[in-house]
Formats: C-alpha cells, sequence, structure tokens
C-alpha cells in the first residue's frame, strides 16, 4: 500500500504473516482485511529476530521505506 493512498487507521491491526525471508530479515503480513504489509526483522517486538509464516500477529501501520506503508512493533498473538 503507498503513502498516497488513504491512510490506515492507527488503531492495531490483526493478521498474520504470509512470509518471512530469515536470511535478509524480511517479512510480509496481511491484515484482515486484506492488505498486505512489509516488515523488517527489527519490527519484531520481542526482539527475535525471526517469525514463523502462519503466525497471527498484531501491528501498527507507518509510512515506511520507498513511499510504501509498513508493518512496525508487530507482536505474536500466539
Amino acid at each position: 500500500m503507498r503513502v498516497a493512498d488513504p491512510v490506515p487507521s492507527h488503531r492495531p491491526h490483526l493478521g498474520r504473516v504470509t512470509s518471512f525471508d530469515a536470511r535478509r530479515g524480511l517479512g510480509r503480513v496481511t491484515d484482515v482485511d486484506g492488505a498486505e504489509f512489509g516488515f523488517h526483522a527489527t519490527a519484531l517486538a520481542d526482539g527475535t529476530r525471526s517469525v514463523e509464516p502462519g503466525t497471527a500477529v498484531a501491528f501498527v501501520v507507518a509510512a515506511g521505506h520507498r513511499g510504501l506503508y509498513e508493518a512496525r512493533a508487530v507482536v505474536s498473538l500466539g
């Protein structure tokens, strides 16, 4: 989702990790409305640097790199 698109609400989003590349530290999360956001391993709030695809998570959305929104403060719910 591009930053020029409507701003997502500031409420925490719920979703699932759809992919995660542990070597690069890059992942994707899809919220319950179907919007997809990228995230970096440093956005994992518990301090770990890895998460399994399919993990239920809560996260906030903020303007990120390259003019896109990204997931931050990603917290595992399971």
